[in-house]
Order: structure tokens, then sequence, then C-alpha cells
């Protein structure tokens, strides 16, 4: 069983930065696709980012484009995801996720997830 533990969130001005980490029990997610969503209060859950095995590809919502940029560290068996100019729609619980075979955007692709790290942005 992977277990994802996701820390690094808190509370930032607009403007600002975080970096997220999200590290995996076991090492099966070096074969993986593993990516980052997000869900803000009354909405539903979004894609973020994703980055497949190896560092070969990345993928990240219009959102954040430009300001995301995910890495993984296969021999820690983590990524990141750092996030700069944040704003206050970025404001939601961030969840890893791990266990895709393609670098997608498709929550359902994913078999594991994290229990989610609060980012709160202010203005």
């Amino acid at each position: 069983q992977v277990q994802l533990v996701e820390s690094g969130g808190g509370l930032a001005q607009a403007g600002g930065s975080l970096r997220l980490s999200c590290s995996a029990s076991r090492r099966t997610f070096s074969n993986n696709v593993m990516g980052w969503f997000r869900q803000a209060p009354g909405k539903e859950r979004e894609f973020v980012s994703a980055i497949s095995w190896g560092s070969a590809g990345t993928y990240y919502a219009d959102s954040v484009k430009g300001r995301a940029t995910v890495s993984r560290d296969d021999a820690k068996n983590t990524i990141y995801l750092q996030m700069n100019s944040l704003k206050p729609e970025d404001t939601a619980v961030y969840y890893c996720a791990a266990g895709s075979s393609i670098l997608t955007r498709a929550a359902g692709s994913y078999l594991y997830w994290g229990q989610g790290t609060q980012v709160t942005v202010s203005s």
C-alpha cells in the first residue's frame, strides 16, 4: 500500500510563494506519474500539475502555468510543487496523487491519494 503525505501548506500573502512536498511510503512511485490536485471550499477537485517518471514530462493547469513548478526526487520518494505569485484563488486543500501510468489531468487515473495540505492565500 502506497501512502502519500503532503506538507508545506500554510498561510501566505498574495504575491508570495509556497513549496509543497509529497513523500511516498514506498518506492513504487518512481515508475508512476505523480500529480497535484486541489479543492477549494464548495468546488470540485481540480487538476494542478503532474510529472512523469524520471521527470521526463510535466503538465500544468492553465490556472497555474507560469507560476508553478513541479519536480520530483526519486531517490527521496518525494515530489514538490513550487507555487509563486500566489493569488487568493489558489486557496484550497492541495492533494498529492500517485499511480497513474499516463501524464494526465484526469483524477480517476490516479490510484493513491494523500490526505491533503491546506494552502490559504490572503489578499
